[in-house]
């Protein structure tokens, strides 16, 4: 699911792509599209965009009379945009903004899963807190004074996913954070964060003395959670390499190769309460569900990581699986399933039927099916009581 770094990177690449092309007309909404019409026409007018955490705001701009429009996008699990010619426009594409050029192009808003919207208007979400990557300090101060509010007595595994205080935290951002703090991810949250409170009221006291870049390297290098959760968002915006940059989807190898624990071989893995999956590293904590039994991740040679791979899962691991889990089937849970690969063929059936065709025909073919029924029904008389 697209987290506040996707929804920064989106609004980055709309802006580069499109800030010196000219559109017109009006959008063309799909049919199955999960969001309203947009009342807007022009000859002439220009797209910006900004994300705030898991949102991402499209401002057109007539380059002539008439007003602007805004719309609020939130991108569900698979949404993002894509400027491609209009003659072939991407697959689910539900939302298409034409350039004036010839031949013209298409920023279209794609969503193969359907769950990502949009709405008329510039308001952000009411209910959402600031901003972890560009709202930092308004954020550190939203949640620290806010540490009675009953979302603090959960594990913290599922506090951070709470967009009312962390507003862009997703759920391969936490496991990441916890991991680099070694954090059990169910420990209770309002423990983690009381704790975190007082050590920044120490470290005040006894860094006092300490000239402005002691202070800041000291900071650098015992960064807190809150920190993390706009550090660690950052460096995937800031890399150097696009790490998602739609155009370039090989580049995806390298959002992998950057991930330290979501997902990694050798880190386990539980259901918290809501059914979402966190990767760790230890223990997990006092509050973690009961009767799961935690995963680990097998670690496997080091291949090629441009190769691709093919996964085999058995039958008999994957019923296996799904007792252990228990998962259902809303959409949010679907989100952290893992891609289920087709059993294979039941090779035994197949193999006996073309065995059977290849005997060559007989008087008497039913003569070896009763002899074989007549010694198992020998066989199971084998083992009775005798008859007195």
């Amino acid at each position: 699911m697209p987290e506040g770094p996707e929804l920064a990177l989106a609004g980055r690449y709309i802006n580069a792509a499109c800030g010196g092309l000219v559109f017109c007309g009006g959008a063309e909404r799909s049919a199955v599209g999960r969001g309203p019409e947009v009342p807007f026409r022009s000859e002439a007018y220009r797209l910006g965009a900004s994300a705030r955490g898991k949102e991402l705001r499209l401002l057109l701009e007539p380059l002539g009379p008439g007003l602007p429009q805004a719309l609020v996008f939130r991108f569900g699990m698979s949404g993002g945009f894509r400027l491609r010619p209009a003659a072939s426009p991407p697959r689910h594409a539900h939302l298409r903004f034409l350039t004036r050029e010839s031949p013209p192009r298409a920023l279209c808003f794609v969503d193969a899963r359907r769950f990502g919207s949009w709405r008329l208007g510039d308001a952000w979400q009411p209910g959402r807190g600031p901003c972890v990557l560009s709202e930092y300090q308004a954020f550190r101060e939203n949640v620290l004074k806010n540490l009675d509010d009953k979302a603090f007595d959960k594990p913290i595994c599922e506090a951070l996913l709470n967009q009312k205080y962390f507003n862009g935290i997703g759920n391969y951002l936490r496991a990441e954070i916890l991991y680099r703090l070694k954090i059990p991810p169910f420990e209770k949250a309002r423990t983690v964060l009381e704790a975190l409170k007082h050590q920044e009221q120490a470290r005040r006291k006894k860094n006092s003395s300490l000239t402005l870049s002691k202070k800041l390297k000291l900071k650098r290098d015992n960064p807190d959670l809150l920190e993390l959760c706009h550090t660690v968002p950052m460096e995937v915006v800031a890399a150097e390499k696009n790490l998602l940059d739609p155009d370039h989807a090989d580049n995806h190898t390298a959002f992998k190769n950057w991930l330290q624990c979501y997902g990694v071989p050798g880190m386990s893995s539980l259901r918290d309460h809501n059914g979402r999956t966190i990767w760790f590293q230890g223990e997990p904590g006092p509050m973690a569900p009961r009767g799961q039994k935690s995963r680990k991740k097998r670690a496997g040679p080091k291949a090629d990581p441009d190769a691709p791979t093919a996964e085999v899962t058995t039958r008999a691991s994957k019923r296996r699986s799904r007792r252990a889990e228990n998962p259902t089937t809303s959409a949010v849970k679907k989100e952290e399933e893992e891609e289920a690969v087709p059993d294979p063929p039941r090779k035994g059936r197949a193999r006996a039927r073309r065995a059977a065709a290849a005997v060559p025909a007989s008087s008497e073919p039913e003569a070896p099916v009763k002899a074989t029924r007549r010694r198992a029904s020998a066989r199971k008389g084998a083992g009775a009581a005798p008859a007195v």
